[in-house]
């Protein structure tokens, strides 16, 4: 019979099977359940594992996954709008449950979504259908491919165990910071559409959905399909939502037709760029150049208790480069990303500034939508006024904090920089948390307020401030019966992970509906 070992030490230079034979001699098999690194204690740095271990001549037992399916599914099939984690792992989880499925995508395929994007940082050309935030793969796409997420769901098993199957590293599974890079996700999201399309699901890429169809019935609204922009109308009683948080002319479409939205809270600031041999110091100190450790990461909060206003760090990338990733010829977005291997030179992570809907916004159902478009475009304005063209505003970590101009260094966007007082773009109120904020890194993080650190412009879409309100128990839209609102965009996810479990979890409760049906029948 198998055991369970937790928080096992592991220094840097000890082998972790000579460790298991010395304290369980004759032992069977193991298999790592999670794997972080503590290096607190300053001359002891080590590797922290929990494992599963079997006794001498037994095996242990397979983690594979299985899933209920349906012998036959009559009728409609379900829609899904959007191919990003959300959208992919619904229609993922719709077909090994044996039902068919429709998904819709405004963007192209990866491998030319890919040309698109390459265009806009080399020559500032945007495509509106295939850049950081459109096209098949989503937003993670070109984000680290980071699963890190605080949410507890029953289905985050289930994710990356697919997401191995179709490619990513097996190491996801149980490292604490799971990242599968940006580099290596672009392999995995066609082997994951071809299976899709092997059984049972059909893809509609460059086919933007115009138009939710709907009926009144009495006092309850349903879905009855959708209208392309090529004016075809495809029918369906079930559409799964799952446009991600740049999709505001959904979300536009979805107020004009009467579908409940409601304000949300969000977070909007900058992005910090350090050389990544400085993040190594700090979190790693005597160990910074140790060949195990890699490039180091860091998660930073500071709560203000008076005001209720949090400021932290999202979707930090070690090793990675900063990305232009607007969706408007107007405005200029940053994002992070990193490859596999996290070589790059630098690291990056988004600083940002907790924006509470009902006190900024009181009243105002787009004030979140509003103030995001009004700082993009600020951005990109002031590029232009600095001489640039396609380039993301930046501006030296000191010289924000003394609010003067100053001269920009090397950095890892490949869209390039333009120098930009970023102290002058950001709301005041927003501006000042931000410093506070960084003060109170510095003090857990000695260095990270750093003369060699650059800040970009602007971190506006860590999440959408809008919410299209669902019922708890059948996640449906409260006001229109048969939409499934999931994901980031719909505003219940925050991340590759959290989006994937939200469309396996909305997956099986239509699972559930049609069974009920099929049963009756």
């Amino acid at each position: 019979m198998s055991r369970k070992i937790e928080n096992l030490e592991v220094g840097l230079d000890e082998d972790l099977a000579q460790k298991l034979a010395w304290m369980y001699p004759g032992h069977g098999p193991y298999r790592v359940l999670r794997q972080s690194v503590d290096a607190r204690r300053r001359h002891s740095a080590h590797f922290v594992y929990s494992l599963e271990i079997a006794e001498s001549g037994e095996t242990l037992q397979e983690d594979e996954i299985k899933i209920e399916k349906l012998t036959h599914a009559n009728g409609e099939v379900p829609i899904i709008i959007g191919s990003g984690p959300a959208g992919l792992f619904a229609a993922l989880r719709l077909v090994e449950r044996g039902i068919p499925c429709l998904l819709f995508e405004r963007g192209s395929e990866s491998t030319e979504r890919i040309k698109g994007i390459n265009k806009f940082w080399r020559y500032g050309v945007l495509d509106p259908r295939n850049n950081v935030c459109y096209g098949e793969g989503g937003a993670g796409l070109y984000s680290d491919g980071k699963l890190i997420t605080r949410i507890k769901s029953p289905h985050i098993p289930y994710v990356l165990h697919r997401l191995v199957r179709f490619g990513a590293p097996e190491e996801i599974k149980y490292l604490a910071n799971p990242h599968v890079g940006s580099d290596r996700i672009r392999r995995v999201i066609p082997r994951l559409r071809e299976y899709l399309l092997n059984n049972g699901c059909k893809i509609y890429f460059n086919t933007q959905i115009m138009e939710i169809l709907t009926k009144r019935d009495g006092s309850r609204n349903f879905i009855t399909g959708v209208k392309t922009e090529q004016g075809q109308a495809f029918q369906t009683s079930q559409i799964i939502l799952a446009t991600g948080h740049s999709a505001e002319d959904m979300l536009t479409h979805l107020d004009e037709i009467g579908v409940k939205l409601e304000g949300k809270s969000f977070a909007m600031g900058l992005r910090v760029e350090h050389p990544q041999k400085s993040i190594n110091q700090i979190q790693y100190r005597d160990w910074a150049n140790h060949p195990k450790l890699g490039s180091a990461n860091y998660k930073l909060t500071h709560h203000d208790a008076k005001s209720g206003i949090g400021v932290y760090s999202f979707c930090m990338c070690p090793g990675g480069f900063v990305l232009s990733s607007g969706t408007s010829t107007d405005g200029l977005v940053c994002n992070g990303m990193s490859n596999f291997n996290r070589n790059s030179p630098w690291a990056n992570a988004a600083l940002v500034v907790s924006i509470d809907h009902e006190k900024n916004f009181p009243g105002d159902l787009w004030g979140g939508m509003k103030l995001r478009r009004k700082l993009e475009n600020d951005a990109f304005l002031a590029v232009q006024e600095n001489g640039g063209t396609k380039q993301l505003p930046a501006q030296n970590l000191m010289n924000f904090f003394e609010e003067k101009n100053g001269s920009l260094q090397k950095g890892s966007s490949p869209s390039g920089v333009t120098a930009v007082r970023l102290d002058q773009i950001l709301p005041v109120e927003l501006k000042q948390k931000l410093k506070e904020g960084i003060e109170k890194f510095n003090i857990s993080m000695k260095g990270f307020l750093n003369p060699e650190a650059q800040l970009y412009g602007v971190e506006s879409r860590t999440s959408c401030p809008i919410r299209v309100v669902r019922d708890e128990d059948t996640l449906e839209s409260v006001s229109h019966e048969g939409l499934y609102p999931a994901g980031e965009g719909a505003g219940y996810a925050g991340g590759i992970t959290s989006a994937a479990c939200d469309g396996v979890k909305i997956a099986d409760r239509i699972f559930e509906k049609i069974s009920k049906v099929v049963k009756t029948v």
